[in-house]
């Protein structure tokens, strides 16, 4: 079991780390010019740049399966009727995994919003991307509150399975 709760926290600290690398190195894809030396209008490709969000947006199912994982744990906690401050810690773990599951699709929505932008407007000077970018970014998660982790489907899950066993648990003392 405290295999598993260290696995938790594991892929919480790995996930976090390798999700910010890819936003630097996202970052870096956007400096691209929109003319060309010679004056006409220049070809910007965005492969580079819906690369990396592809690459982001598989770090979405490691943080599904560190919820899973988390999720796990804490229901064994309470199964096998361990101390209330390890199910704190994997509650904890669970509001950090909806924390950077919330972070990562406000970044991967404010990165398309910015390729959007470019592509629906096609302007005469191409603005800075990366600025863009953090411009989006910054304005979703200004909206950020508490109560989103009510609309994470893993989160929601999570707290009423800990509230069902709880409950069998309790009937099951009272017999």
């Amino acid at each position: 079991m405290f295999t598993a709760v260290l696995f938790s926290y594991a892929v919480i600290i790995l996930t976090h780390k390798s999700y910010s690398t890819v936003f630097e190195n996202l970052g870096n894809n956007f400096k691209m010019p929109g003319r060309s030396t010679s004056g006409s209008t220049g070809f910007i490709s965005f492969s580079g740049v819906e690369s990396a969000l592809s690459s982001l947006k598989n770090f979405q199912s490691c943080i599904s399966s560190g919820m899973d994982a988390a999720s796990s744990v804490a229901l064994d906690l309470v199964e096998t009727q361990t101390e209330v401050s390890s199910e704190y810690s994997m509650d904890k773990a669970m509001i950090e995994f909806a924390i950077m599951d919330r972070e990562l699709n406000h970044y991967i929505k404010a990165v398309q919003s910015a390729i959007n932008h470019v592509k629906e407007e096609r302007p005469e000077k191409i603005p800075d991307l990366k600025l863009l970018v953090e411009k989006n970014f910054v304005a979703l998660q200004n909206k950020n509150s508490d109560t989103d982790f009510e609309n994470n489907e893993k989160f929601v899950q999570f707290k009423q399975q800990l509230k069902e066993l709880k409950k069998q648990w309790l009937a099951v003392l009272h017999l």
